[in-house]
């Protein structure tokens, strides 16, 4: 039996939430809802479904929901159907502050029902690929550079671009944070354009991210240094690199390593089918609330650090 399923907010990432999920296995789109409703009904009818204006129409008729709307939006609008039992993928980051995470992530765990958080690079086929050879990296260092964007213009950079990364680093590095050093520029905007930020954890790992949304180029790239071997991911163009020093029996140690084969597919494909999975096996999603919550509460030390500076 398929899983009814609504996707709140067809705009610029909604509609390929509609787009997927209209042909996803497991998975039936019974509406998709906007608040204009010209741009409901014309998602609804690129992908054979029910336009709604307002999401309380869908409440009742659906068993999941995915969110795409405005980040101010996701506590107002995610409350009502986990209250009402019905699991709920919100795009990142997962709110725009700690304390309307937690009452999303008490209200699923009062339901006793998934609530997952779209960091989407989690499920890029170069990053699945890759963590199965990464042990204890000791620096990692991260690009993710954008043009000027016509979006998101609301929040910093940091929210906007580098959570992304955060989310990996984490996922990766299985030790707290222990210090942080960050600098933020707004440049064309009333918002911090460009950022870096230097995250040691306690561990003795350091993580150097920059962020830009004010470049020429599009560069989205995260490399792993750690003992013997180097580990460089192109999350755009989905490609490994990964050099070790191998020993070779007394002889002098020699660098091997290239590419990896890594079969190519849409991460909000992947992502969008691990929450049906979840909520049709009644297993946690990949990308859980909480690690929404630890995304978002790095993402708001390094702001507050730029502050501070």
């Amino acid at each position: 039996m398929s899983l009814r399923i609504a996707v709140v907010g067809v705009g610029h990432l909604g509609r390929h939430h509609a787009r997927i999920l209209a042909s996803l296995p497991g998975a039936e789109l019974v509406a998709v809802v906007d608040k204009q409703p010209a741009r409901a009904a014309e998602i609804a009818a690129a992908n054979g479904t029910s336009p709604f204006v307002d999401y309380r129409e869908v409440l009742g008729q659906v068993d999941a929901v995915t969110l795409a709307v405005p980040t101010e939006l996701h506590r107002e609008i995610a409350l009502p159907f986990l209250s009402a039992g019905v699991p709920v993928l919100v795009e990142k980051p997962i709110a725009r502050s700690l304390e309307e995470a937690d009452e999303m992530i008490a209200a699923a765990a009062r339901a006793r029902v998934a609530l997952a958080v779209g960091h989407t690079e989690r499920f890029n086929p170069a990053v699945a690929t890759a963590r199965a050879l990464l042990a204890d990296p000791r620096f990692i260092e991260v690009h993710r550079l954008g043009t000027f964007p016509e979006r998101s213009l609301d929040i910093d950079v940091v929210f906007d671009l580098m959570i992304h990364d955060l989310d990996v680093v984490l996922s990766v590095v299985h030790a707290e944070v222990e210090s942080i050093e960050a600098v933020g520029v707004p440049v064309l905007t009333g918002r911090v354009d460009i950022a870096n930020a230097r995250v040691r954890f306690a561990n003795g790992c350091v993580a150097n991210l920059t962020a830009s949304r004010i470049s020429r180029d599009r560069v989205r790239k995260i490399r792993f240094f750690q003992p013997s071997a180097y580990l460089s991911i192109d999350y755009a163009a989905q490609k490994v690199e990964v050099w070790q020093l191998v020993k070779n029996n007394g002889a002098p140690p020699s660098i091997q390593g290239g590419d990896l084969d890594v079969t190519n597919e849409e991460p909000l494909k992947r992502e969008l089918a691990d929450f049906v999975d979840a909520v049709a096996s009644g297993r946690a999603p990949v990308v859980t609330g909480e690690d929404g919550r630890r995304a978002l509460a790095l993402a708001q030390q390094i702001t507050d650090r730029m502050t501070a500076a």
